[in-house]
């Protein structure tokens, strides 16, 4: 649902030609991003904010944490994800089939059917997106558990505050780590729209043009997590994914999309 002052902003740019999505372009032919750019006319870029590079397994063992003491696994991305299952290969290590697994959102815990038989392991997601329903599905497993939070360096901190304060034990490995990429040349082509999915996708904008102003791009984003840093960045949020009526981002720009139109 479009805010009122989502309507605003419509009202004073309704034309909307270029859209840039700040991940990499979706493999083969098949994606509801191209089926959205041909139904609104629009031009759509895709070029990664940031680049995550893996820790090494030898480096990993250096933290001295054992994967396998502990019961359940806290995901908040597809990046921890796949270096979870990655260095868990590398070190040659089984997870258990009663492992349970608590994902930000449906979509992150449907991406785990990448690593596992998704029906037959024990896989809890949040509501909306935000921590605090991901803490409220927590919540009603966390007696008996112990928690690994796969992470980067900049991990979320309000996560290990709440594990910390209901007396959950519980590990961050570092697994990866979170570079800004160079975006320099893709931003200079001038884009109407740009959508974030990770509070560093935000960084690496504002680490790239220092004192970044909006002036009139309307800025979309990906996960309670995105919306807070876009605002900590001082930058107005004008589409909103995960939504009740849109649970991707590809639905929420449809949303908006629609209401420009309609103007």
């Amino acid at each position: 649902m479009i805010k009122q002052g989502e309507k605003t902003a419509v009202s004073k740019t309704p034309s909307i030609k270029k859209i840039l999505i700040t991940q990499p372009k979706p493999e083969g032919e098949k994606s509801p991003y191209f089926d959205l750019a041909k139904k609104h006319s629009i031009e759509l870029h895709f070029h990664p904010f940031i680049i995550v590079e893996g820790i090494p397994s030898k480096e990993f063992r250096k933290q001295k944490i054992d994967i396998a003491n502990y019961t359940a696994v806290v995901f908040t991305s597809r990046n921890a994800i796949d270096h979870f299952f990655r260095i868990c290969e590398e070190m040659k290590l089984a997870i258990s089939q009663d492992t349970k697994y608590f994902c930000i959102t449906e979509a992150v815990a449907l991406y785990l059917q990448k690593f596992i038989l998704y029906r037959k392991r024990k896989v809890f997601y949040g509501a909306d997106g935000t921590n605090k329903s991901l803490f409220d599905v927590i919540n009603k497993h966390k007696d008996n558990e112990k928690f690994l939070y796969p992470c980067s360096q900049s991990f979320d901190s309000e996560i290990t505050n709440w594990l910390k304060a209901h007396n959950c034990e519980y590990a961050t490995p570092v697994m990866y780590k979170i570079i800004s990429n160079d975006i320099k040349e893709i931003m200079a082509k001038g884009f109407d729209v740009i959508c974030f999915f990770t509070p560093g996708g935000v960084k690496s904008l504002i680490e790239n043009f220092p004192g970044y102003k909006q002036n009139g791009i309307r800025i979309g984003a990906f996960g309670a997590n995105t919306f807070k840093a876009v605002e900590e960045a001082g930058l107005s949020l004008d589409i909103k994914a995960p939504q009740p009526q849109a649970p991707s981002m590809v639905s929420a720009l449809e949303l908006y999309l629609s209401a420009v139109k309609k103007k």
